[in-house]
């Protein structure tokens, strides 16, 4: 999750709420990619999950990070629980559970992102490998429980954990155990926003098919190919799920905002207290008769923070967020962004990708989001399944990315960071379904090996 924002500017029109938004907008030369992933910490010795505390632990970690990048904290109170490059790089934060999570840069090129992730990676093993500390590439984690999992000294956390259960059956289960991989893209109008919107809504579920990759709870398979993305589905309906308001006439940047307005809330920060008044109404703190702060005013910071907790498959903020996909091993994090940048960033791939999905009903649009969890690509969007969708996106965001032209220094265009999809996408076969093989075959019914094979 992103850091708190800080600016207090005081709200009196739901106008500037929608200027906020429409402020991302800009013009395609300016366009940029960034990409955000999560991974479990884990004990080299035992794979257990890792405290915040002790020479050993994830504020170890962190401070060990700050030392060799030379970033700044983010504190939260006595605590180290993020840091941040102030040159406009990325930035580094934690889940509730110790997910270690890079928020990239915004960058130009997918080769860009690449690199950005091999210097992090580097740089993290760096730390982390004189600690004990290993990281793992999976949606969710393959073998702890709930209760064994640390929550970080993070004040919105602890508001989260006490409301989660009065909104859904797994949001716990989504804070503390599980990890994505996150694709960041512009707009350059509200129309444009609201064709990309659309477009990566619709095919959010070809995304988690091809990513699909936590079929483990508790040491045993779950019945899901994506757990992760089931969990979702029960977490709080008000806040998640495929928004299908996105596809109807009206759409644009105030029908979001009124979306978002009606979005419960979980916390207000003043200084550094976070005050809980998680369920209540925006709306109310907008307006000045919140009692919470009776007479108080929403501020920028206010809605900057309220809309990070909005988590629908795509959510607008002044970039588009594509949600649905597991976390993954590193190999496999580039494909995201190159999948989407390819289909959202090239006008006809773009055009072409609307076509696939423009006479999708609300229905069709659901169901394939509610099946592929178990599914896989064997879910269906419409008349034709997610595997026959999903090889004429790879197509399609192949063809985008040569018509793009961004080359590396071997000469090679942006396709190549699709290539690990290929294979998906030709067999069926999701990367969750090769980890059940791995169990039912050489790991001998055992998660354990997981720890060595999907390590970064």
């Amino acid at each position: 999750m992103a850091r708190d924002q800080i600016d207090m500017t005081p709200l009196s029109t739901r106008d500037e709420l929608v200027a906020w938004v429409e402020a991302g907008a800009k013009p395609a030369h300016a366009f940029r990619i960034g990409t955000e992933h999560e991974k479990t910490p884990f004990t080299l010795a035992g794979h257990a999950p890792v405290p915040y505390e002790g020479q050993r632990g994830i504020g170890a970690l962190l401070n060990g990070m700050q030392h060799l990048l030379g970033w700044e904290p983010i504190m939260e109170g006595e605590h180290l629980i993020g840091l941040f490059d102030v040159t406009g790089g990325g930035a580094i934060s934690l889940e509730p559970g110790g997910q270690f999570e890079l928020s990239g840069a915004p960058l130009e090129t997918v080769h860009q992102t690449h690199a950005e992730l091999m210097a992090h990676l580097a740089q993290v093993r760096e730390v982390a490998t004189p600690l004990g500390i290993g990281f793992l590439g999976l949606g969710m984690t393959p073998s702890w429980s709930r209760a064994q999992i640390p929550m970080m000294p993070k004040g919105r956390y602890r508001i989260m954990t006490n409301y989660m259960p009065k909104v859904g059956g797994l949001g716990l289960d989504m804070m503390y155990r599980t990890c994505t991989v996150q694709t960041n893209l512009d707009f350059s109008s509200e129309a444009d926003m609201v064709k990309k919107f659309r477009v990566a809504l619709a095919l959010q579920p070809v995304a988690t098919a091809l990513f699909a990759n936590s079929p483990f709870t508790e040491g045993k398979p779950n019945g899901f190919l994506s757990f992760r993305s089931e969990i979702w589905r029960d977490t709080d309906r008000a806040r998640s799920g495929m928004v299908p308001f996105v596809f109807e006439d009206g759409m644009g940047y105030e029908r979001w905002v009124d979306y978002v307005l009606d979005v419960p809330m979980y916390f207000i920060k003043r200084g550094d207290d976070y005050i809980d008044v998680a369920g209540s109404s925006f709306r109310d703190l907008f307006e000045g008769r919140h009692p919470a702060l009776p007479g108080q005013r929403a501020t920028l910071s206010d809605w900057a923070n309220h809309i990070s907790t909005v988590f629908p498959e795509v959510r607008l903020k002044r970039y588009l967020e594509m949600r649905g996909s597991d976390g993954c091993r590193w190999r496999r994090i580039p494909a995201l962004p190159a999948f989407w940048v390819g289909l959202l960033y090239d006008a006809g791939s773009l055009d072409a990708a609307w076509d696939l999905v423009k006479n999708l009903t609300t229905a069709e649009r659901q169901q394939a989001r509610d099946d592929v969890t178990r599914l896989g690509l064997r879910a269906r969007l419409g008349a034709r399944t997610l595997q026959e969708v999903a090889r004429d996106c790879l197509a399609l965001a192949r063809e985008g990315l040569k018509r793009r032209g961004r080359f590396n220094s071997e000469g090679r265009d942006e396709s190549i960071y699709l290539d690990p999809l290929d294979q998906i996408v030709a067999t069926g076969l999701t990367p969750a379904d090769d980890l059940l093989a791995k169990y039912h075959g050489a790991w001998q019914g055992s998660v354990e090996p997981a720890y060595d094979e999907f390590a970064f």
